[in-house]
């Protein structure tokens, strides 16, 4: 039991997965209005997402993941495609995270570096390669490092920036956005709210990645379920408070999607008279996104795992070391996100980039998502109790499928400030984005029919 995942583990591994305090200077760029955007974005995609993956995992404690889940529903093949989708998003996600890293970690040497690609480079790479190596450790290793990370350097650097934030107001200190009740509903006529609602959504979404670790969870059915809603309160007053406390002091022109969270920092500190301070957050900060890194590390390739098991990879991909880890399938990803981010030699503008690589890798989860809540629908209500109440599944479903096909058509428009060629080359490139990176999957699908045919003729 001691080897096991407890409730306050499990919680803090979920939040700490998805409360990144990387999004919040994205999500800061639109102002008071994001109060109404993330309300409603939870009804609309986070808590559907929770009923929905608290209640499988409750289900079906012998198999979690998205690869069983809609594997049960629509056959293995499916279920292939979503795992697929959930770790190649996770690859094009990730240099995000790097580059916030990487970004932050300027600000211990020279706040000018956030925007030199070899630093950021260099960075990046250290610090995945570095968790990739520490993954193959197994899961307890890695749940330790991320309950200390979560605490240090996401829950602590939150609470900090909370308290500058209402002594920047009590000092009646200027600030960049009102927040009237007026100013928290958006005029849609003067503000893009679908470019919000995309950033805000891109931020929701990993609340089923834990569903991998189900076998190593203490009590499953009753503790998955609990951890669940005790994520979605934390996750909601995390984002609302910690985007308008960087809304507040940063003008908007001014955010950098990069380092905005810094740029805070920065600009409360050194207002009062407190610039020691600047490198220990940094660290902090740092602490916490490497903590929040390593389950998007080790979930989505236990998932992969999953798939390669059912005959969908070759043999060699199976192959576990000594604490049940795939190490092949991490050192593939390493590889893969490394060249994600040696691509920014190749462009022009960082925030840019980090713009594209965003919308990118949700569109992918969001078509993921679109799977998990069919399959949902199709294996309808378990018997007995279930998690979700009588008559609430379909509507959950309903609201699930709406906001991931629209958050899906979206992502096709730039955020404004983004600069773009022209309106066309951008969906061009979003849309052979989205066939090269699915285009795989056929083959993944082809090499388990040609391995059943080898099999059947032996």
């Amino acid at each position: 039991m001691k080897d096991k995942i407890s409730l306050s583990q499990l919680t803090i591994l979920i939040v700490s997965t998805i409360a990144s305090i990387r999004t919040l200077p994205t999500t800061a760029f639109f102002g008071s209005s994001l109060v109404f955007f993330y309300v409603l974005s939870a009804f609309l995609f986070l808590i559907p997402v929770a009923f929905i993956s608290a209640e499988f995992s409750s289900r079906y404690p012998d198999e979690g993941g998205v690869f069983h889940w809609i594997g049960r529903a629509y056959g293995k093949k499916l279920g292939m495609l979503a795992v697929w989708l959930q770790w190649i998003n996770t690859m094009v996600w990730y240099p995000t995270m790097l580059l916030f890293i990487g970004g932050t970690a300027s600000y211990l040497i020279n706040p000018a570096l956030a925007t030199n690609s070899v630093f950021l480079l260099t960075v990046s790479l250290l610090t995945f390669w570095g968790l990739t190596f520490l993954n193959l450790n197994g899961i307890r290793s890695s749940v330790r490092l991320n309950s200390f990370c979560g605490i240090a350097g996401t829950f602590i650097p939150l609470f900090v920036l909370l308290c500058l934030g209402i002594g920047w107001i009590l000092a009646s200190n200027p600030t960049e956005i009102s927040c009237g009740w007026k100013d928290l509903i958006p005029s849609f006529g003067t503000m893009d709210g679908t470019n919000a609602l995309i950033t805000i959504m891109a931020s929701f979404v990993g609340m089923e990645l834990a569903g991998v670790h189900i076998g190593d969870v203490v009590d499953p059915k009753k503790n998955f379920p609990k951890a669940t809603a005790y994520s979605v309160l934390a996750l909601l007053g995390t984002f609302i408070f910690g985007s308008l406390v960087i809304a507040l002091v940063v003008p908007n022109k001014e955010i950098h999607f990069v380092d905005g969270v810094m740029q805070t920092f920065t600009a409360f500190l050194t207002a009062f008279n407190l610039p020691y301070f600047i490198p220990w957050l940094a660290l902090l900060i740092i602490l916490g996104a490497v903590g929040g890194s390593v389950n998007w590390v080790l979930s989505p390739a236990k998932g992969l795992l999953q798939a390669a098991e059912e005959g969908f990879l070759p043999n060699y991909f199976v192959e576990k070391n000594k604490k049940g880890v795939a190490y092949r399938i991490l050192v593939l990803q390493a590889i893969a996100v490394s060249l994600f981010c040696y691509a920014l030699f190749f462009v022009s503008n960082v925030n840019d980039y980090y713009w594209f690589l965003m919308a990118l890798s949700t569109g992918l989860y969001m078509l993921m998502y679109i799977l998990l809540f069919l399959a949902a629908l199709k294996l309808g209500r378990p018997e007995g109790d279930g998690v979700i109440p009588r008559g609430v599944r379909g509507i959950l479903c309903g609201l699930g499928l709406f906001s991931c096909l629209v958050t899906m058509i979206l992502g096709f428009q730039p955020a404004p400030g983004i600069i773009i060629e022209s309106q066309t080359s951008y969906i061009f490139t979003i849309a052979a984005g989205f066939l090269l990176l699915l285009f795989p999957v056929w083959f993944c699908w082809k090499w388990r029919e040609k391995k059943g045919e080898r099999v059947s003729t032996q």
